[in-house]
């Protein structure tokens, strides 16, 4: 009885998924999906389509390639018939078109969200009938326009870092001036080093907190303003003269907190290591 022989490249195959042979399994399904040569030529068919089927992760129109070369596989499929190809079209449609619909929606409801917080803004800057008449009296396109502007404007200027230019400027002149070194608790010519400055937005938590805080100011300005202008009888001036009364404060104090902080990261130091100290009983045991 005669053997049939393999071809020169089909000797000693060996799937670089399992590395079974043709000696493990005789009845297995060989594919040579890719350019590799050598050991990596070969691969049992099943194990190529579950490797493939880790790839996708249930995508069946994702695209998969050899690990090594590159070569993207030929991946064929049954034929459907009729309503299963036409249902398949309207699921790749579906599949394709739903990430854009799903960003108009988000930035539609980002937008409208933005027209509300600056109409509640525009009344709550300018009282409640007087931002009321000023909106109604006012072009519709000019709102759509001008609303959602309102919040941009207060994030950017929150991002605006006034205070960390004004601290640059006290840590260089204020050697010149005596008296100014009395508003800190040190100067910086008592620094043993220069540490390294915080930089801005390095976290989600600070990116939020720039969100939040430029967001609320127009309620504190409001608040400051009836807290400490209540003579004044313009709501909106009122409501100025209280943000910046609040704004001037807040950066104050902020400079005033970084700068301790400033010098408390220049003064520190590192310790030797100690030995952790052990009692006799524990020397014993």
């Amino acid at each position: 009885m005669s053997t049939r022989r393999l071809p020169e490249d089909d000797r000693g195959r060996s799937c670089w998924v399992c590395f079974a042979t043709d000696e493990d399994d005789r009845a297995a399904a060989w594919v040579r999906p890719c350019r590799c040569r050598g050991t990596t030529m070969w691969v049992h068919q099943s194990c190529l389509q579950r490797w493939i089927d880790e790839k996708q992760k249930g995508n069946s129109t994702t695209k998969v390639s050899c690990p090594q070369c590159n070569t993207e596989y030929i991946i064929v499929f049954p034929k459907l018939g009729g309503i299963i190809q036409i249902l398949d079209i309207l699921d790749r449609m579906i599949y394709k078109t739903c990430p854009y619909m799903a960003g108009g929606i988000f930035f539609g409801t980002v937008y409208w969200t933005s027209v509300t917080y600056g109409a509640v803004t525009v009344m709550q800057v300018l009282g409640h009938k007087e931002g009321l008449n000023v909106m109604e009296g006012a072009d519709p396109l000019f709102l759509l326009i001008g609303l959602p502007m309102i919040p941009l404007f207060l994030i950017l200027g929150k991002m605006v870092r006034w205070e960390d230019y004004l601290l640059r400027l006290w840590r260089k002149y204020s050697s010149r001036w005596p008296i100014l070194c009395k508003l800190f608790p040190s100067s910086t010519s008592q620094l043993s080093r220069t540490p390294a400055e915080s930089m801005p937005l390095s976290d989600p938590v600070s990116a939020t907190r720039v969100l939040c805080g430029a967001l609320i100011l127009p309620t504190i300005a409001t608040m400051a303003g009836k807290a400490m202008f209540g003579n004044v009888s313009s709501n909106f001036q009122r409501t100025l003269l209280g943000g910046f009364a609040f704004v001037a404060i807040k950066g104050a104090l902020k400079m005033y907190y970084k700068q301790v902080q400033y010098i408390r990261q220049a003064n520190r130091i590192v310790k030797d290591y100690e030995e952790p100290k052990t009692s006799p009983a524990e020397v014993i045991t």
